[in-house]
């Protein structure tokens, strides 16, 4: 594999890295947390989940030296206040959080898969480092706020970056891994994600039978 392939996956990373700590910050807000709470709720939901994938890996976490991801999402946090994105409508509230969820969950899936293959592992290593970066911070931010994690029961959410990490794979294995199949994974993940929720799309769910007496 050569890595020059995966020249453009920063952008990805970075794009995540935003689009995670706006939902992180919305889901403050709507939660009426205070200034702190609202920081350490996005500042976990950007980074939470790269450095559960670093520390299985036995890597250092990028966010312990470099501080590039804690300027980015210091940044984020205060161009979201300045534009008073905390007086909008719930409604408003709901699309902008479904849109960055979803942002950040492809690009997460995405990066999370790239560094698998850096490290030449097989498939399974490389979905579930791609899986563990795209859900790891959103699972600890609904743990945060006492709410169900999406993975555990909505929109189709978990097999998206399965989806995801399993496209780069694949796309990996036959050479095909350029600047334009990058977009378009990253767009066709997004695109099944929301289409999922719009459409209400789940997977199946088993439920328990009422007990005869």
């Amino acid at each position: 594999m050569e890595l020059s392939r995966f020249a453009s996956m920063p952008w990805f990373a970075g794009i995540g890295t935003v689009a995670f700590a706006f939902s992180g910050y919305l889901v403050g807000v709507r939660k009426h947390l205070d200034l702190l709470g609202i920081l350490i709720v996005a500042l976990l939901t950007a980074i939470g989940g790269g450095i559960i994938r670093d520390v299985l890996v036995s890597r250092i976490p990028l966010v312990f030296y470099d501080y590039t991801n804690l300027i980015v999402i210091a940044a984020t946090l205060l161009l979201s206040w300045l534009a008073g994105l905390h007086r909008r409508e719930s409604a408003t509230f709901g699309r902008l959080f479904v849109i960055a969820d979803s942002i950040g969950l492809v690009a997460f899936s995405m990066t999370g898969a790239q560094v698998g293959l850096s490290l030449d592992l097989n498939a399974f290593g490389v979905v579930l480092l791609g899986f563990i970066t795209a859900v790891g911070g959103g699972v600890v931010r609904d743990m945060m706020v006492n709410d169900i994690p999406f993975i555990l029961h909505r929109d189709f959410y978990g097999m998206v970056a399965i989806l995801v990490a399993v496209g780069l794979f694949v796309m990996d294995t036959f050479g095909i891994v350029n600047v334009l199949t990058l977009q378009l994974l990253f767009i066709s993940g997004l695109s099944v994600r929301l289409l999922a929720h719009w459409s209400e799309l789940a997977l199946p769910k088993i439920r328990a039978g009422r007990r005869r007496e």
